[in-house]
């Protein structure tokens, strides 16, 4: 069995799900691992969050910026329950396929960035000069609020002129743009009665459910972006009342927006309070609270990067086939530098379909982890 999916299944193996085990353990693993494997690198922890730490590791070039930076985060979504081939922690094949929770979100893509450097350690030690610094970043709380980026960010770890990828699953395909992603959360304040009388109290829940069908209405009447395509709303969770029998005095709904341009995080909230005064007016009684809880700019994709032409060609050799180019539904780390320093040159591309990331029974293929592991190492070889 190949190196790429013998390290995905040992760091499949490893509980760094978030909100859980976090990545304290698997942290532990790339650095002492690295150490083993890129004996030459300089390698550093730095802490995020309590007990949560990015990991980073560095192979001098000529020129520091810009570097080539392979950026992978260490932990996965929950671990779930509903498995029914395999269990989230087994890292168990079948089929040709790797089962594991992380299996392609994003561990495979980690092994292969994992080995990619390793590789260029060797030549490293081996006399090879690099003509720009070669770095992998192993991120925390990427499925959360992104701060180990953002901290990575902060710290200088990447530049505006870096040449980012990172090994998110892309379906074969380079992705080079995302949707901007924008959580908002709205409260309502009503006021309690008997459900008998509910003339006398003002139902929170009923004015929420205006809200939101108002709104969902106001965001899918904007145009379609020409390679983006349409933004959309995701009302992910909603918490209300208390009995059923008693007008509900408290409602609050959480909102994933996937927006793009000409449609902005402004104009959104613009479009929610015009609606909840409306409903002010309507149900006497009722106040509303909005809160932006993160803010992300859409990424649209710039055909001149050059990250992105030397990628197409190494892909093209790698496959002997062109190279697709699309645009990403989620957010990554890449889109967070991009979108923070202007970087035109960040990208996604590793293994795996995303439509099994997050669920029951994840996995990633195997021929997909040889592929990348591939593409990571020429491409090095390439740029460096």
């Amino acid at each position: 069995m190949d190196e790429a999916t013998l390290l995905t299944r040992q760091l499949v193996q490893i509980d760094s799900s978030d909100p859980g085990a976090y990545e304290t353990e698997i942290g532990d693993f790339i650095a002492d691992w690295l150490k083993h494997n890129a004996p030459t690198a300089m390698i550093e922890k730095e802490e995020v969050l309590p007990s949560r730490f990015n990991v980073r590791a560095v192979l001098q070039g000529e020129e520091t910026h810009p570097a080539l930076v392979y950026i992978c985060h260490m932990d996965t979504v929950v671990l779930g329950d509903d498995w029914q081939k395999s269990k989230p922690l087994a890292g168990e094949f079948i089929d040709d396929r790797l089962y594991g929770r992380g299996a392609c979100d994003m561990k495979s893509g980690l092994a292969c960035a994992m080995l990619a450097f390793a590789d260029m350690a060797k030549q490293v030690a081996a006399g090879r000069k690099l003509k720009h610094n070669f770095v992998l970043i192993a991120s925390c709380d990427e499925e959360d609020y992104m701060r180990g980026v953002e901290q990575a960010i902060r710290s200088k770890w990447v530049d505006k002129t870096d040449w980012v990828l990172d090994g998110e699953p892309t379906n074969g395909k380079i992705r080079v743009a995302h949707k901007g992603r924008t959580w908002i959360t709205v409260e309502v304040q009503g006021v309690t009665a008997h459900a008998s009388t509910p003339e006398k109290g003002a139902d929170a829940i009923a004015a929420l459910a205006e809200i939101i069908t108002r709104t969902r209405h106001e965001v899918q009447a904007f145009p379609k972006h020409e390679t983006l395509g349409a933004s959309t709303i995701t009302f992910g969770m909603i918490k209300g009342g208390y009995r059923p029998y008693v007008v509900p005095d408290q409602a609050k709904v959480w909102i994933d927006l996937r927006l793009v341009p000409p449609l902005s995080t402004s104009r959104v909230l613009k479009a929610i309070r015009d609606v909840s005064q409306e409903i002010e007016k309507e149900i006497n009684g009722i106040k509303v609270s909005i809160t932006v809880d993160g803010d992300r700019p859409p990424i649209e994709s710039d055909p001149n990067s050059p990250l992105l032409s030397v990628l197409k060609e190494t892909v093209a050799d790698v496959t002997a086939a062109p190279a697709q180019v699309g645009v990403f539904t989620g957010y990554t780390d890449t889109a967070v530098i991009a979108g923070k320093l202007d970087n035109h040159n960040c990208m996604s591309y590793g293994p795996g379909d995303l439509e099994v990331a997050h669920k029951p029974d994840e996995y990633v293929d195997r021929a997909d982890i040889k592929r990348v592991a591939q593409v990571f190492k020429d491409l090095a070889n390439k740029v460096l």
